[in-house]
């Protein structure tokens, strides 16, 4: 059976060029905490779109919508996840729930840098990195800035390299649909080509290990509309 190219060009690589490849499928013990404490925030329960709700509970607030259009919580429960485990991310005050997925990203490729955040240069990576316990965060930036993006969370997973190239990392996340498991492919399928033309960017943050709370950052958009696609 031929493998696509991509997985074949990945694994030749592998084997000429590191004598000690990435394998993505053992889970730490500090990572089956992490899954723990991710399964904890119920997330198909909560953050349900089209519904107010807080940003760190997923909880509705008891306030409605006065549009139609759609409202999703993406960014809002990966601010909680974060929260959860006392790392900072981009969220409100300091940033409005509107369009703030498209804001996480420019935060975390730049003043998230000095806030212990870091790039991650693959999906296996970022898969390796959550199986040992680190929160690593999958985001998409929308190219059309009145458009929502979107941002999921990488839980542990003994998902294969194999898997992992052609189905994207194991996430959890909130959105038009919320999945406490499932891969990047299906969790950023409504946002067209995110996931096959390689447009996801990854990030992670030292799990217990946080910058102190005078230098997070201050307010960058805390005027923007609070009415709009959320996200």
């Amino acid at each position: 059976m031929k493998l696509p190219y991509m997985r074949f060009v990945l694994m030749l690589a592998l084997m000429l060029g590191s004598r000690s490849p990435i394998i993505a499928s053992d889970i730490s013990p500090a990572g089956e905490q992490l899954a723990k404490t991710l399964d904890s925030l119920n997330v198909e329960q909560l953050w349900l779109a089209g519904r107010q709700v807080d940003w760190r509970t997923g909880l509705p607030n008891g306030k409605v919508y006065t549009n139609t259009t759609s409202h999703t919580h993406c960014s809002a429960f990966a601010a909680a996840a974060a929260d959860k485990l006392g790392v900072y991310l981009l969220r409100p005050p300091e940033h409005s729930t509107v369009l703030l997925a498209n804001a996480q990203q420019e935060w975390l490729s730049h003043n998230g840098t000095n806030e212990g955040w870091h790039p991650v240069s693959s999906p296996i990576a970022a898969q390796k990195l959550a199986n040992d316990g680190q929160l690593v965060v999958v985001t998409y930036k929308s190219h059309d800035a009145k458009r929502p993006g979107h941002i999921a969370v990488i839980r542990p997973s003994r998902r294969d390299d194999a898997e992992i190239i052609s189905t994207g990392p194991e996430i959890i996340q909130a959105g038009v649909n919320n999945y406490n498991s499932t891969n990047a492919s299906e969790g950023f399928k409504h946002h067209a080509g995110a996931f096959k033309k390689n447009e996801l960017l990854y990030f992670y943050h030292a799990v217990g290990i946080q910058k102190p709370a005078q230098n997070q950052p201050v307010n960058i958009s805390a005027t923007k509309s609070k009415i709009g696609a959320q996200n």
